[in-house]
């Protein structure tokens, strides 16, 4: 079957589409990538939808508009994957998230909420392909934090019969899939992971604030490698409650956006730090705090990291995340194993479609997300076909 994966996350960098063939059924599939490119959304409606997803209010008609545009913007982006390749037979949309609030222990009655924007419905009827979108509310309703979701996937792709692996992806939001041993009994019961905090987002957003604007990222972390991180300021940080919390847990702009980065930057002022300073400071947090929280929650630390999503192309990053890590960490990206680190998670998503249309497999695993049980993950549209 031939499926395009499209995904937008938290750094709203792009959608980035591919274009897949999967054969298989379960954990044992094949798959091989087609085509892939990342579509850069028209500036305006990036900048509005960073302004929505940091607490910016909207009327319902405004709020329609928006879900309809990123609806259209996805479907252009399917629509152009495919050209010259074989026509896809089906969709898999993660949708851009826009809101997104974990459950809370202490109030058993409200279930987590994570709100993903570009409708499902719209981009069947544009595209004419059945689509499967909205992944995350079955898990949700299960109980479960309805992130990360990807973690099954990588089981069935990038685990390994001896090594035990971690698949770190640094998004805006990093966030990590320990994988044990395929040769282990009951492997399967043994997969955990988590949203790990700021990956990229923290950076990104200093990089827009000390550029007014005119750069959106800190290329191979050039800027950030002019500097010298405070560690005062980093332990500091990682004394925030989201890091010395278990478990399954997962976060987003809400917890790591610019009220975050304004505290932040606010706390740095009495160090003097100048902004390659600050930026060194800030990767060193995204470096620690995935280190801290596999120490903390791993039950076997890895053999070998694979780095995956945009943080992976960051230079300075990689090179901090080798000088924090036991000497006999190997450190790689998904490149390095056969699978596509641009591209990765748009995969997954059309990993998760076939799963949900073709296979009836349950998406989700709950000693990852805290769901009661394994759902199918995702709602189908089918598009409506014009009388003959």
């Amino acid at each position: 079957m031939h499926c395009i994966g499209l995904m937008s996350g938290t750094s709203v960098d792009g959608i980035d589409a591919c274009l897949v063939e999967i054969t298989g059924s379960g954990l044992n599939l094949k798959v091989d990538l087609l085509n892939g490119a990342t579509y850069p959304y028209p500036a305006e409606l990036r900048e509005e939808i960073i302004e929505v997803a940091g607490g910016a209010f909207l009327s319902l008609p405004e709020l329609a508009h928006l879900d309809d545009a990123i609806a259209a913007q996805f479907a252009l982006a399917a629509q152009t994957v495919q050209k010259g390749m074989p026509p896809a037979d089906l969709i898999g949309s993660h949708g851009q998230t826009v809101f997104h609030r974990p459950p809370d222990a202490s109030k058993p009655i409200e279930l987590g909420y994570s709100w993903q924007l570009g409708r499902g419905d719209v981009l069947a009827h544009l595209t004419g392909i059945p689509t499967v979108s909205n992944f995350r509310v079955a898990d949700i309703a299960a109980g479960g934090q309805g992130a990360p979701l990807v973690p099954k996937v990588d089981a069935c792709l990038l685990s390994h019969p001896t090594e035990h692996r971690c698949i770190q992806n640094l998004g805006g939001i990093g966030n990590v899939t320990y994988l044990p041993p395929r040769h282990q009994e009951h492997w399967e019961d043994h997969i955990c992971g988590w949203d790990t905090g700021p990956a990229n987002v923290l950076i990104d957003l200093a990089v827009q604030k000390f550029t007014q604007g005119k750069q959106t990222y800190d290329p191979n972390g050039q800027w950030a490698a002019q500097g010298k991180f405070c560690q005062e300021l980093v332990d500091h940080w990682l004394q925030q409650a989201f890091f010395k919390h278990p478990p399954p847990k997962s976060t987003g702009r809400e917890l790591f956006g610019e009220m975050y980065l304004s505290n932040c930057w606010t706390e740095a002022q009495s160090y003097e730090l100048s902004e390659s300073d600050f930026l060194a400071t800030l990767t060193e947090l995204t470096v620690l705090s995935v280190i801290d929280s596999y120490q903390r929650f791993l039950p076997h630390l890895p053999h070998s990291i694979l780095l995956c999503g945009g943080g992976s192309h960051n230079l300075y990053l990689r090179e901090r995340f080798k000088a924090n890590l036991p000497s006999e960490t190997i450190l790689l990206t998904t490149d390095d194993v056969g699978l596509n680190v641009n591209f990765k998670e748009a995969i997954a998503f059309a990993v998760l479609a076939y799963w949900r249309f073709h296979d009836g497999f349950t998406g989700n695993l709950p000693q990852v997300t805290g769901a009661k049980q394994s759902q199918l993950l995702g709602e189908i549209h089918r598009p409506v076909l014009s009388p003959s």
